[in-house]
């Protein structure tokens, strides 16, 4: 197996992977091209016997580390991760493991959600990627030390760290299952394009919460998501119509809008939705430059 073949076997996975460290598709992918030309320029420390999957691994956290340097990003108070980007679904599924890839790990739908992303996004990144690779990719204590550069009592002492960090900052409600969230999608869908306020807050947790990044606002509870709906609804902003779809494991509506004078549905926002409880927990919306991605239309014909 050629280099380029052995590389393009990974990708996916790895993409994943810097995704988890950066929290955003397009940085990912630039991490995994620097991945990429670092291992071609470095080939000959590629010593036979070794784990080509480790090996790239080791270069692609590296690489995420250097970015987060290169970026100087705190960790987000209040949890605004203004650089937050969702991960189609679709594409997650080419990172599950296959006849060809059968060591590649399963996308869990706990270690991708966009409430998992933005709550390792306060871990220092060291910590971030001592996490990761012990607890997502199952690495030992002795091969996360080694590629991180500690000892492993200091390897050890960060994940406990890490992880007592992810409980307290972390949604701790159980997911609805599969069905009822399907259920739940549908019957927002059906609200928002009616233009039912009553019908959309009765589907909400009273500590609804919505954020919209890149921006950095913050919007907690019932009373401050009925002024969003009363513009979305009673502004004079035209015709609504929603295609259901999914990201990072979890239901998403792509929002089309009409506007008054238009004969056709323009791509307007993604909402990636977190629910608990049979409700809706929060909204974390996304501009319309991520439709392609997702496989959306940019124009919807009338209908």
């Amino acid at each position: 197996m050629d280099f380029r073949e052995l590389f393009e076997r990974h990708r996916r996975e790895l993409h994943v992977h810097c995704y988890r460290m950066l929290a955003s598709f397009e940085e990912a992918d630039d991490a995994v091209q620097e991945t990429f030309l670092r291992a071609w320029r470095h080939q000959e420390r590629f010593e036979p016997g070794t784990n080509p999957r480790a090996w790239l691994y080791r270069i692609a956290t590296n690489v995420c580390l250097d970015a987060i340097r290169k970026h100087d990003r705190r960790p987000p108070s209040e949890q605004e991760v203004t650089w937050l980007q969702p991960y189609p679904d679709h594409l997650l599924d080419r990172a599950a493991p296959s006849d060809e890839q059968p060591d590649a790990v399963v996308v869990a739908r706990e270690t991708i959600e966009l409430a998992y992303l933005t709550a390792i996004q306060l871990l220092p990144p060291k910590q971030r990627a001592v996490l990761l690779l012990r607890d997502v990719l199952d690495w030992s204590a002795a091969e996360t030390a080694e590629l991180l550069e500690l000892s492993v009592a200091s390897a050890n002492s960060a994940l406990q760290r890490a992880r007592a960090t992810l409980r307290s900052a972390r949604p701790a409600e159980p997911q609805a299952p599969d069905e009822s969230e399907r259920r739940l999608l549908a019957q927002l869908i059906d609200a928002h394009e009616r233009a039912d306020i009553e019908a959309a807050v009765a589907l909400l947790r009273a500590d609804i919460r919505v954020t919209m990044p890149p921006l950095p606002q913050v919007y907690l509870g019932v009373d401050a998501f009925l002024g969003l709906l009363d513009r979305a609804f009673n502004s004079g902003m035209g015709e609504w119509r929603l295609v259901p779809t999914s990201a990072n494991r979890t239901p998403a509506a792509a929002s089309y809008l009409r506007a008054p004078g238009d004969d056709r549905f323009r791509a307007f926002k993604l909402d990636v939705v977190r629910m608990a409880g049979g409700k809706v927990a929060e909204f974390t919306t996304f501009g319309p430059g991520f439709f392609e991605r997702f496989g959306l239309p940019a124009v919807l014909l009338e209908s």
